[in-house]
């Protein structure tokens, strides 16, 4: 008869008794003998665990703080994310980065952390042998970066925490900004060498632990790297921006009974919006803008040839602003026929105040007075280089005196990221606020329809809606009437 079960509990079985009819094991046998397992003591385990922890804490904040660099979209940008991301590895709140690449093409800027526009004026007037990333920028071969303490009050007089002699218009500074240490580290690319110094500043004597040292120099050598590619990033554009610049008029000419005054802003990849202005025989003028499609290179050099060659066919032909753009289609046609362009050209005689005004797929002209803003009912127009034979009927204009006609490029609608009628209205209401002691001065003008359209910078285009483009050029070419 067999033995009755325990009952399970909780769906475990019970321990399993010996059985009687089994028998015992042999007391008697020599035990096995095994190798003797180390034991951890808890205290150890629990460090290293806690070691452990440290250093994914760590790599995850370097790769979140590698990645926000690397989203920076331009070299400004990399700059303001490099000190912040820095303070706050070293524990510091305030900060600055010199750029000045040891090759001497620039760009040279400095940018702060917590620092004002005066601030960084006090710091500049500082002599560089005095801080610690000033020997840094001088290249002396024994300054690798490091902490630098002022002195306390009561100290040797004319010592730092290492020795390094303190002018006396550094402390005054520090006192006036009121910090009392400062830690700096080098920048510097395997690819371009010396890019510059950062520094960052306690406002308490404080020094940062070895560990954040440790990550901070981490960090610094990728971002080095990355800032110097962005570095090269901006000196293509920069030499872009120049090329494109000198395409376009070096001045505008000076022609009795009309001011004129232009503003052209070229897009971070190089766009092709240009404008003219020229005079024509018997007092006359031609006046034109016009976007290629494109960016970059291939784009800008685009825009020199239609400018140049619209120049040629406005002398030859001006008086028909049809003609002009007919010879200048054609041209596209056949010399690029991948590429489209619009082109608004006008025919302009100041003493009779007549504008005889052709567009090829361009935003209408504004007219801005006292009395009124409103836009020239132009034709509807398909753009250069679109239809297999372009024509379109011109339109006649009578500005009255102390009337401005504004041109300008889409450029200046898309930039503000609405849609084109949104875009259209912003920008009528901008011209309608123009200030009566702004309206005799087209440059006025034009700096005020800038500041009012983007009002994210002053003076200066800013980045628009959430929409905008900011690769987009931006034209406008203003004429008043006296």
């Amino acid at each position: 008869m067999s033995a009755s079960h325990l009952p399970k509990v909780a769906g475990i079985d019970p321990a399993v008794t010996a059985s009687p009819q089994t028998a015992a094991p042999n007391a008697a046998a020599p035990a096995r003998s095994a190798a003797p397992v180390p034991t951890v003591p808890p205290a150890a385990s629990t460090v290293i665990q806690d070691r452990l922890a440290g250093m994914v804490s760590d790599l995850t904040t370097l790769h979140e703080l590698t990645e926000r660099l690397a989203r920076a979209v331009d070299l400004d940008a990399s700059l303001r994310e490099f000190v912040r991301a820095g303070a706050a590895l070293v524990g510091a709140r305030r900060g600055l980065v010199v750029l000045e690449p040891s090759d001497g093409l620039g760009p040279s800027t400095t940018i702060g952390l917590g620092l004002g526009h005066a601030d960084l004026g006090h710091i500049e007037t500082v002599p560089r042998s005095a801080t610690s990333y000033g020997r840094i920028l001088d290249g002396l071969p024994d300054a690798q970066g490091g902490a630098e303490v002022l002195p306390e009050p009561g100290a040797a007089p004319g010592t730092g925490g290492f020795g390094v002699p303190v002018d006396p218009r550094h402390r005054e500074v520090a006192a006036r900004l009121g910090y009392a240490a400062s830690y700096a580290l080098p920048l510097a690319a395997e690819a371009t060498g010396r890019l510059g110094a950062a520094v960052w500043l306690y406002d308490e004597q404080a020094e940062p632990s070895e560990r954040q040292r440790d990550l901070a120099g981490l960090y610094v050598r990728h971002a080095a790297e990355h800032l110097a590619r962005m570095m090269e990033v901006e000196r293509s554009r920069s030499r872009l921006a120049t090329v494109a610049e000198e395409l376009l008029p070096s001045r505008l000419p000076r022609i009795a009974g009309v001011q004129l005054a232009a503003r052209h802003h070229t897009g971070p990849r190089g766009g092709g919006d240009w404008y003219d202005a020229l005079p024509l025989p018997e007092g006359a003028m031609g006046l034109a803008v016009g976007s290629v499609s494109g960016s970059g290179p291939s784009a800008v050099a685009a825009m020199g040839r239609m400018r140049a060659s619209l120049r040629a066919y406005a002398v030859m032909e001006g008086e028909d602003p049809v003609a002009v753009l007919s010879d200048l289609e054609l041209l596209l046609r056949l010399t690029e026929p991948a590429r489209s362009a619009t082109a608004l050209f006008a025919y302009c005689e100041p003493a009779s105040r007549k504008m005889i005004v052709a567009g090829a797929g361009h935003a209408p002209p504004l007219l801005i007075s006292e009395r009124r803003t409103e836009y020239v009912e132009t034709s509807l127009s398909a753009p250069l280089g679109m239809l297999a034979c372009w024509e379109a009927p011109s339109v006649e204009i009578e500005p009255a005196p102390g009337e401005t006609v504004l041109l300008y490029t889409d450029g200046l609608l898309r930039r503000t990221g609405d849609p084109m009628d949104r875009a259209y209205a912003r920008l009528h209401a901008a011209a309608a606020g123009v200030p009566r002691s702004a309206r005799d001065d087209p440059a006025a003008v034009c700096d005020h329809i800038l500041r009012t359209v983007f009002p994210q910078a002053d003076g200066e285009e800013g980045d628009g809606g959430a929409g905008a483009d900011p690769a987009e050029d931006i034209v406008l070419l203003a004429v008043r009437f006296d």
